[in-house]
């Protein structure tokens, strides 16, 4: 059943992102102040249509930003780069585009292909093929599903758009993107996958748009009755609260495309019982006092202790309370199939056996 994304939604949405982004997918605060502009622009809601409006042979695409958070974050679009890509994108396959999906529903990316909906004119379907983020574009359950990775496109903040029309794998597409993606300067938008409706149909995970927003409302409604938003939030994600502190050290670095680094968080009565996470983009290992406890593709997520907001890894630093969330995995993403592309050891952890979150 369809629904609106109007300013009333807006919040909620973006707090959900931010959870489901695991540290990832961009600064839903720049994309929530983006989403309310372009409402208010348009005079209208966002669309959102279940997949199985889509006719199978529609044209969809999704939209999202590519790079690292700690550029995007910096560096701001010129707002248009969504509209330049998706009619290059026409323009090069002679035939229109029906619909807007989500690629990752985690961060900003979860907001932008709003913004493209509303720009364009087009609905946007719930569903993304993440379920989070991740920080690569071979780790979706399109590309895991064998969908081509091409066409693709890139479009930098001046408009210069590349097409792809051919590409083999999609481990290549990440290649070369990621590589002129840093020449585009360290952030680009993205035009990648494109389907037809019977393969959205097939391979997406379906309503995790209404998932964010849901999850965004539990994080309000605790906000407003003066609940534990982090315990509010992990309950209505079906996950647990794995650790409370504060952050004690932070190492943090752009490279090769990527925020990458490490964090310890101690708890406030003991110093000695801590919680590291490694992340690249999206936090991906959570160790306990030596002991592996939370992995990809299960999510961790950082909220902060004062009001449950999601804390991206571009935002981390020294002194911050912040809560540690763990939640599983939505299904399709822990099959044999998938664990090879978004399991530990995707992320080079060859000794580290993907287990699912212990509830």
């Amino acid at each position: 059943m369809g629904w609106q994304v109007g300013l009333d939604e807006v919040e909620a949405i973006a707090i959900g992102a931010g959870v489901l982004g695991t540290g990832g997918g961009g600064s839903t605060t720049i994309g929530r102040i983006r989403l309310r502009y372009e409402l208010k622009n348009y005079s209208k809601t966002c669309q959102i249509i279940d997949v199985d409006d889509l006719a199978d042979d529609d044209l969809v695409c999704a939209v999202s930003g590519m790079g690292a958070p700690t550029v995007s974050n910096e560096r701001l679009s010129n707002g248009q780069e969504m509209v330049t890509a998706v009619h290059a994108l026409e323009a090069h396959l002679g035939k229109k585009v029906a619909a807007i999906i989500i690629g990752e529903v985690g961060g900003s990316n979860a907001i932008q292909p709003l913004i493209a909906g509303l720009q364009l004119d087009l609905p946007v379907v719930d569903g993304d093929g993440m379920g989070r983020a991740f920080p690569e574009l071979q780790m979706d359950t399109f590309s895991i599903g064998g969908i081509p990775a091409s066409p693709f496109l890139l479009c930098d903040i001046h408009g210069n758009t590349v097409i792809f029309d051919h590409i083999d794998t999609p481990l290549r597409a990440e290649a070369y993107a990621r590589s002129l993606t840093i020449e585009m300067g360290g952030s680009a938008l993205l035009v990648m996958p494109v389907m037809t409706g019977a393969q959205v149909k097939a391979f997406i995970i379906r309503d995790t748009l209404s998932l964010a927003r849901d999850l965004g409302h539990a994080v309000l409604h605790a906000r407003k009755h003066q609940l534990d938003a982090a315990q509010t939030v992990a309950e209505a994600a079906g996950g647990k609260v794995l650790f409370r502190g504060k952050i004690v050290d932070l190492f943090r670095r752009t490279t090769t495309g990527f925020a990458r680094g490490t964090m310890k968080i101690a708890a406030f009565q003991n110093a000695d019982d801590v919680l590291e996470i490694e992340f690249q983009n999206e936090n991906l290992i959570a160790v306990h006092n030596g002991e592996v406890i939370c992995t990809v593709p299960d999510l961790i997520t950082l909220v902060s202790l004062e009001d449950g907001e999601p804390i991206g890894t571009e935002a981390l630093r020294y002194g911050l309370r912040v809560a540690v969330l763990g939640m599983p995995a939505p299904k399709q993403l822990t099959t044999e199939a998938a664990l090879k592309v978004i399991g530990p050891a995707a992320f080079g952890y060859d000794n580290i056996p993907f287990t699912p979150l212990s509830l």
